[in-house]
């Protein structure tokens, strides 16, 4: 008999149980893993207002915690729905399916939301919700996988997609504010109905319970008389109230939503007993750090200075409170970046910087007229979105043109309009080993994507003339930071360019568990 059989023998008669083996797998480990993603956090601004911290935000975790400063993502293009996928999974849009907050459904030629579905209705929304359209396992999910479901898992967020996708397949609960009623909510994926201290949180303390009595105005009087910007005139005190049918859409994007992010999480932990014992647990985290109403900087900047400032207070408050629960060798905090901006764009054509306009339907009805001078009349593409173009595969199978040909042709008919600067095929960035559009290929999900991507000049925006839509093209770089503060870490600055995917396996090799399943980036340490 070998080793391998008496080995099973052993255990069958030792009678070891998955739940033994569970804790012996995380012994060691953290009790409490909190993984907090601040939406459109940015070095700059963080590093500006420092001023005007208090010592136990901010300022703590630089100084001791292991900070990572030279951060990117892998992949464009980013928003928040691609980047808390990659963050979760540890890997890129290719992989995870994840290529943004919505794309186009190709069968019914209309847009879906990245966490969309329909089988599975809200509890406090009428929006529906699930993880399944993240097509990989994610650091939630092998903790609930290796402790055999012991785990507790949670994920907290003002926004739907960023709450869900955090949460992964296996987790507990995912939360988020509604945008209608203003309550806390969540989905039949996770629960038939709201947890019963969820239920009673959301009765005094969700933001529908307050909004009518709050006002938004600078936290300090420092924050109200200074402004730590670079001043193009005078910055005036700002002052907001929440009304309107879209008052709790914009009260998701000021600074007050980050301390209900706080006392959710404060309170899901006190009331489901996350870090009670050795197995550990997991909460995901977002806050909000982007302009208020998604306005550009310039019109926004001391609403901007007070979110960071209430941002500040916020971590220092639930790290505090943390601590007090649990030693510091048993709690373990990393945060870090969405790594994008999603504010108006400036004026260039007002300051005489290069610019323009490329127009999506204009330019692909052109096309369509050159193939169809090709290979005889017919509705070649089948419709944008966006900045990719999708061809009627139906109509190229039944005039016996092959794919190849079609996108080739394309590509090179588009490369031609004014202001393109690249135009990528699917077939290009399937096949490619060219690290020159490697992470354009990194950002494309072969399910979820057109057949063929415009990218523009630089501050040339793509219109839509049917929708009036437009999106711009921004390649500049955002600097943000990994910091790691808690177990396992030793105050550390370090400058060597790292990327957002190498989290994941960093928190499985913390915590004593395999990475997720389509992770192969290595451990930042």
């Amino acid at each position: 008999m070998t080793n391998r059989y008496i080995y099973i023998t052993l255990l069958a008669v030792l009678g070891f149980n998955s739940e033994v083996i569970a804790q012996e797998e995380t012994n060691g480990a953290p009790r409490l893993v909190v993984s907090i993603t601040i939406d459109q956090l940015r070095s700059d601004f963080l590093e500006a207002f420092q001023p005007l911290y208090t010592d136990q935000g901010f300022l703590r975790l630089m100084a001791d915690g292991k900070v990572y400063t030279n951060v990117s993502y892998p992949f464009i293009p980013i928003d928040r729905a691609s980047a808390s996928a990659a963050i979760t999974s540890g890997v890129a849009p290719y992989y995870n399916n994840i290529a943004g907050q919505q794309w186009l459904n190709r069968e019914t030629l209309r847009p879906v939301g990245c966490v969309d579905d329909a089988k599975y209705p809200g509890i406090n929304t009428n929006e529906t919700a699930s993880p399944n359209k993240l097509s990989t396992s994610t650091i939630g999910d092998e903790l609930k996988v290796c402790t055999g479901g012991k785990a507790i898992v949670y994920a907290i967020a003002p926004f739907r997609d960023a709450a869900v996708l955090s949460a992964g397949h296996a987790a507990n609960g995912a939360f988020w504010i509604d945008d209608a009623s203003g309550n806390w909510c969540s989905s039949r994926f996770y629960f038939n109905a709201l947890p019963s201290w969820a239920q009673a949180y959301n009765r005094l303390n969700a933001p529908a319970a307050k909004i009518g009595q709050t006002t938004w105005e600078p936290y300090s009087i420092l924050a109200s008389n200074f402004s730590y910007f670079m001043q193009t005139g005078e910055t005036k005190p700002f002052k907001h109230q929440f009304e309107g049918t879209q008052r709790y859409k914009k009260y998701k994007t000021s600074a007050l939503v980050n301390r209900d992010v706080t006392d959710m999480a404060l309170q899901c932990v006190a009331s489901t007993g996350m870090g009670n014992d050795k197995i550990t647990d997991l909460l995901c985290l977002t806050y909000y750090a982007g302009t208020y109403d998604h306005k550009a900087v310039t019109d926004c900047q001391l609403e901007v200075q007070d979110t960071y400032i209430r941002l500040n207070k916020e971590l220092s408050r639930l790290i505090d409170k943390l601590e007090e629960k649990l030693k510091r060798k048993d709690l373990l905090v990393v945060i870090t970046s969405t790594g994008y901006s999603n504010e108006e764009m400036s004026d260039y054509q007002a300051y005489k910087i290069p610019s323009g306009t490329f127009y999506m339907n204009r330019s692909t009805n052109l096309m369509n007229m050159y193939l169809g001078a090709t290979w005889g009349q017919g509705d070649y593409v089948e419709t944008v979105y966006k900045n990719q173009i999708f061809l009627n595969r139906k109509l190229l199978e039944s005039k016996k043109i092959s794919m190849t040909e079609a996108l080739n042709r394309s590509q090179e008919f588009m490369a031609m309009m004014s202001g393109v600067r690249n135009v990528y095929t699917s077939l290009q960035l399937l096949t490619s080993q060219n690290e020159m559009i490697q992470k354009v290929r990194n950002g494309f999900s072969p399910d979820n994507c057109g057949d063929i991507f415009i990218e523009t000049a630089p501050g040339w925006r793509i219109l839509h003339e049917d929708t009036q839509e437009s999106d711009f093209s921004k390649a500049s770089y955002i600097q943000f930071p990994i910091i790691f503060y808690g177990a396992g870490t030793s105050p550390e600055r370090i400058q060597v360019p790292v990327t957002i995917d190498q989290i994941a396996p960093t928190l499985a090799r913390c915590i004593r568990i395999r990475a997720p399943n389509a992770c192969s980036s290595k451990p930042l340490f």
